[in-house]
């Protein structure tokens, strides 16, 4: 009797288990989500009704208007237990938000350019400490501008060693980007228009190595162009276009069908709109490229587009220490390189408790850091307001969609962070 109890507990639970998967497939609708494993969040150690209050507050987000539309996606211990779309893709029309929605992931296009190059380092073309000169001689005679805090002016010393290609992929080797900064370098960058989308990747190069760097290499971190560099880089290590060896490489092996660096005609209708606040703050268009055609510099710091669930695969890919459905990207060695501090110690950090890596951040001290997550999660975002981690001791990964900038925004990724973390139940396996 006890034994037929017992079949019978089971039969039960795995058609509770069948019902659940099949009510989650029915409410992905046709994205791909259903190519990734899923499962009930109990199953993973986390609450289902816990996790909810993310759904929940996106969605009253994106109805009181804060947002326009989101996609969140969190997967736990390999399985997918949250995948949620709330509010508009577009406003104007009042199309809804869809899973399977193709966002602008603009810096998030930055850890893919280094898993690529990353590809080149396990094939033996490039070394950490090498100088970035040995492969782009144009920058063999970079100086460093020293700054009259006076009167602005700008003179130019040497370097005290050249920028290698640890400090290229750390942010730390004295480039700068431009746009975010209001140096006197900064200025030369937004002067010489060096991230021109319509300039050959070569043209970039040649501005750069006119340019003084912003400091000696090594001294600091600062956000960069050094992963367009990296873009540059991969064409000339690998001899293929840096689109074609993204697809060949990275995107065709994970079944990353919708990450690009344009938008097909036949996918524009998954296009989300990109959102400002006016001064009202009602939500507005923001001014954004077309990314109809493939623009003559696919950059590598920002250019790529992508969905919740590409992005998804390919975070999975790095949690599993290089490996996706068979398919082998990386090296477990290569990841953890990757995710570790590569700033020296003597080197200001970008936030308290984080470091930076091979083209991510990386918390080491997760309280300092805010207060949730494991210790060597390793993250970033992107322009236009999407987001992911990756967290290797609770086997999380949390990836989120906007496509929204302006003042006074809710911090998405810090509510995230809150409302996935609390609803974890069961404490990691060390």
């Amino acid at each position: 009797m006890a034994l037929r109890s017992r079949f019978v507990s089971l039969v039960v639970s795995l058609l509770v288990s069948l019902l659940w998967a099949l009510s989650f497939a029915l409410a992905a609708g046709s994205v791909a989500a259903a190519d990734l494993p899923h499962a009930r969040p109990e199953s993973v150690g986390m609450s289902a009704e816990r996790l909810a209050r993310l759904s929940d507050t996106m969605r009253r987000l994106a109805e009181q208007g804060q947002v326009a539309g989101v996609v969140t996606m969190v997967a736990k211990d390999g399985k997918v237990v949250q995948f949620d779309a709330a509010g508009k893709r577009e406003i104007e029309h009042g199309t809804p938000m869809q899973k399977d929605s193709i966002f602008r992931i603009y810096s998030m296009t930055k850890p893919i350019t280094g898993v690529a190059m990353m590809i080149l380092f396990e094939e033996g073309k490039w070394q950490l400490n090498d100088p970035v000169s040995k492969y782009i001689p144009e920058f063999a005679n970079l100086k460093v501008a020293n700054v009259n805090p006076a009167n602005g002016t700008v003179t130019q010393v040497a370097p005290d060693h050249p920028m290698t290609m640890r400090e290229l992929m750390s942010h730390s080797g004295g480039l700068t980007y431009g746009i975010f900064g209001s140096t006197a370098v900064d200025k030369l960058y937004t002067e010489a228009n060096v991230l021109d989308a319509s300039q050959p990747p070569q043209s970039m190069i040649d501005k750069l190595a006119k340019i003084p760097l912003l400091f000696q290499p090594g001294e600091r971190w600062q956000y960069s162009v050094s992963v367009d560099v990296q873009g540059y880089l991969v064409e000339k290590l690998s001899g293929q276009p840096f689109p074609e060896f993204l697809e060949q490489r990275i995107f065709e092996p994970l079944r990353m069908t919708d990450t690009s660096f344009y938008v097909p005609a036949g996918k524009m209708n998954r296009f989300a709109g990109f959102y400002t606040y006016d001064k009202d703050r009602k939500l507005v268009p923001h001014p954004s490229a077309d990314y109809k055609a493939l623009p003559a510099l696919p950059s590598g710091g920002g250019g790529l587009v992508s969905t919740a669930t590409d992005y998804m695969r390919f975070c999975q890919m790095l949690l599993n220490e290089g490996e996706l459905d068979g398919r082998r990207i990386l090296s477990p060695l290569s990841v953890q390189l990757m995710r570790t501090n590569m700033l020296p110690a003597s080197a200001p950090t970008m936030s308290p408790g984080t470091g930076f890596g091979l083209d991510f951040a990386v918390v080491e001290d997760p309280v300092a850091a805010g207060g949730f997550g494991g210790a060597g999660t390793y993250y970033w975002g992107g322009y236009a307001g999407t987001w992911f981690w990756i967290d290797p001791v609770y086997k999380l990964i949390v990836v989120g969609m906007i496509q929204q900038r302006g003042d006074g925004m809710p911090d998405f990724r810090g509510l995230s962070r809150n409302l996935a973390y609390q609803a974890i139940v069961q404490a990691a396996n060390h």
